[in-house]
């Protein structure tokens, strides 16, 4: 298949346009103002390769003279301006020359915040020109619906969230279906699909950022733009402008980047190549952030919908022998996680290890019974570490939590422990027991909040050399295991990458890394009452 970058664009080659309309969209625009605009008389100035992109929507035409395309799918990397520009085209169809009578436009994202920044867009252009406002109502109340109205020729633009109801019915003639990536589900767009095609000169763009995963609606809208340009798929219709990075892009070259970010060889350039570099460096010593590097700032269409947690060759710098018995005494924080009864269930002793490090002991417990069964399900060799002493089996088919209860008593017994931060779930029985005996037991609260600023502090400490784990197998196993989820929110949350795998430990260890770094400017939450964790929230 030949490459799908969009060549076009910067090539100088002829695009036709035999009617004078893109030229006439053209002329337009350059008779816009933006508030923003640092051109003289605010002139809103479109760079060259958006030019480009409008010559190409606009211009060539059907057998019959109609505009030959109805959905260009834009996919490019953040910090392009291509909600800016969105927005405008979206003006275009509501005030400018492809205004049709009683036309209407919607600005559709994910949710009402999304949209309302292509919305807010659309305001800067409008309000850069009394002239243009003058001919307006313009319906931004906060908590109500967002919409501008052409009076004199009952045109509408409005702005929808993707779980917006009472779409269904509707004929929009202009569409943008903006960071389609993180769309919920496709019933949104299966509304504005089946609307716009009921006239034939509806125009659909699909602006965004590079997604995750290929069970979402976003993967198959792109990948059948992919086949277009790629020739598998003739569909003059689709317009292919896909600004996207291979898999195995040299993410640390910056020709790759402005490759790949049009924006950059515009005069002021965009994005950000500082923000760029300084992102680059991050990836350095993260697996997630060059994750998110790949996907935002290259345009590379991620296989998992979650995040690697931390690059294992760093996670391994740590794996140097510990003294145990020189560390009896010292002040130690406990992270249980409990399972269900017949699977991993991990106990992590965390203490303080110089300045901003920490040191790491696990223990882990399996059912005894059938172990071989379940090293075989698990692919890895429970048999052979239950040997060799780094997890314990305990009899029978399930978990006895008697057992579990007794690796943390003799923690105890060791150590000086502060807090035993428990996953509540499965945990009832136990956690009365240990508070029965007066053990210091705590109850983590695990909402997303509590744990992006519970997995900040752990990766901090991992990327930066400071935790210590003694090459622990299973709890290496465990940390490889790990994926991050992040929500639509930037909150981040632990998962297992693959549902056979587990990470019973390293939650373990986020729980006890959490509350000791909240021990080490705190004191344990006994001994002062009104002090508040950063991180897990407890009660």
């Amino acid at each position: 298949m030949k490459s799908t970058f969009p060549e076009w664009i910067f090539d100088g080659s002829p695009i036709p346009d035999p009617t004078g309309r893109a030229a006439r969209v053209l002329a337009w625009f350059d008779r816009l103002k933006h508030l923003k605009s640092k051109h003289p008389g605010k002139a809103l100035r479109l760079d060259p390769w958006q030019r480009r992109m409008i010559e190409r929507i606009y211009g060539p035409t059907d057998a019959a003279g109609n505009r030959q395309v109805y959905m260009p799918v834009l996919v490019i990397p953040r910090g392009n301006r291509k909600t800016t520009f969105s927005a405008q085209l979206a003006l275009n169809h509501t005030i400018g020359p492809e205004r049709v009578p009683g036309g209407e436009a919607i600005l559709a994202a994910v949710n009402r915040e999304q949209a309302n920044i292509a919305f807010r867009e659309a305001l800067n252009v409008i309000r850069a020109d009394p002239r243009i406002e003058r001919e307006l109502k313009i319906y931004e109340a906060h908590n109500g619906a967002k919409k501008i109205v052409y009076p004199k020729d009952g045109c509408t633009l409005e702005i929808i969230p993707s779980d917006g109801a009472g779409i269904h019915g509707r004929t929009p003639n202009f569409v943008l279906a903006d960071e389609l990536h993180v769309w919920p589900n496709g019933d949104l767009w299966e509304a504005l699909t089946g609307g716009s095609d009921k006239i034939d000169d509806a125009l659909f763009i699909v602006a965004t950022t590079a997604g995750r995963g290929q069970t979402n609606t976003a993967w198959d809208v792109v990948e059948s733009a992919r086949k277009v340009a790629g020739g598998e798929v003739d569909d003059p219709g689709i317009l292919p402008i896909l600004f996207e990075s291979p898999r195995d892009v040299d993410w640390r070259s910056e020709d790759a980047w402005r490759r790949v970010n049009p924006g950059a060889s515009c005069t002021p350039p965009y994005p950000s190549l500082a923000g760029y570099q300084r992102h680059a460096l991050r990836a350095e010593r993260s697996a997630s952030e060059l994750a998110r590097l790949l996907q935002y700032k290259f345009s590379v269409w991620l296989d998992a919908q979650t995040d690697p947690f931390v690059d294992m060759a760093v996670y391994d710098e740590g794996a140097a022998a510990i003294d145990v018995e020189a560390l009896r005494g010292r002040p130690c924080w406990i992270g249980v996680d409990l399972s269900k009864t017949t699977d991993l269930t991990a106990v992590v002793a965390a203490l303080r290890d110089g300045a901003g490090g920490f040191v790491v002991i696990p223990h882990f417990f399996v059912p005894g019974e059938a172990i071989a069964a379940r090293s075989e399900r698990d692919k890895v060799p429970y048999d052979r570490w239950a040997k060799e002493g780094l997890l314990t089996a305990i009899p029978g088919a399930e978990i006895d939590n008697r057992v579990v209860a007794g690796c943390v008593r003799d923690l105890c017994e060791r150590f000086d422990v502060k807090e035993i931060a428990f996953d509540p779930a499965w945990a009832r029985d136990i956690i009365r027991d240990l508070e029965d005996e007066g053990l210091p037991v705590i109850r983590a609260a695990l909402d997303p909040k509590s744990q992006t600023n519970a997995l900040r502090t752990l990766e901090g400490a991992i990327v930066g050399k400071r935790f210590r784990h003694g090459g622990h197998a299973v709890l290496r196993w465990n940390f490889d295991n790990v994926a991050i989820k992040t929500g639509s929110t930037g909150l981040r949350t632990m998962v297992k990458s693959l549902s056979r795998e587990r990470i019973d430990g390293a939650f373990a260890t986020m729980l006890a890394v959490d509350r000791a770094a909240y021990g080490e400017d705190h004191g344990s939450i006994y001994s002062d009452t009104s002090a508040r964790p950063t991180g897990l929230q407890i009660w």
